[in-house]
C-alpha cells in the first residue's frame, strides 16, 4: 500500500514538473502609452512578468521599466540575449531599458535562470 501512494505522489510530482515546464501558460498582453512623441510602460515582475507580452510602435522611442516585487532570486536579473542586456532587478525598485523601436522586430527576455519568459514585439 504504501508503494502504491509512494508511485501515485511520484507520478503527481512528475505531471507538475512537465506541465509547469513545457506547459502552455497564458499570459497578459499590453500596448505601450504613448505621449509626447515617447513610449513608456511598465512591467510588474511578481511571481512571473506582467504583462508578459508588450506591444511597442515602430519609430517612437521606448523605455520599459522593470518594477520588483518579488524577492525570489531567479527573478532578481531580466536578460535580453538580443540586445546583450543583463540587468540586476534588485539594486533600486525600478529599473529602465530602452527599447530598439528603428524597425519592426521581437526581443524575447527572460529571468538569469531562463524559467520565466515575456516578449516585447515592436510593430508598425
Amino acid at each position: 500500500m504504501v508503494q502504491m501512494i509512494t508511485f501515485m505522489v511520484a507520478i503527481l510530482l512528475i505531471a507538475f514538473i512537465v506541465w509547469w515546464f513545457f506547459g502552455k501558460h497564458e499570459g497578459s498582453v499590453a500596448d505601450a502609452q504613448v505621449a509626447d512623441n515617447k513610449q513608456e510602460t511598465t512591467v510588474l515582475v511578481d511571481g512571473g512578468y506582467s504583462p508578459s507580452t508588450l506591444f511597442l510602435k515602430k519609430g517612437i522611442p521606448a523605455k520599459v521599466s522593470f518594477r520588483m516585487n518579488d524577492s525570489t532570486a531567479c527573478l532578481s536579473h531580466v536578460v535580453f540575449e538580443k540586445l546583450g542586456i543583463d540587468k540586476d532587478l534588485t539594486k533600486q525598485s525600478v529599473t529602465e531599458i530602452e527599447i530598439p523601436t528603428d524597425k519592426a522586430q521581437e526581443f524575447d527576455y527572460a529571468c538569469g535562470m531562463n524559467m520565466f519568459h515575456g516578449k516585447i514585439i515592436v510593430k508598425n
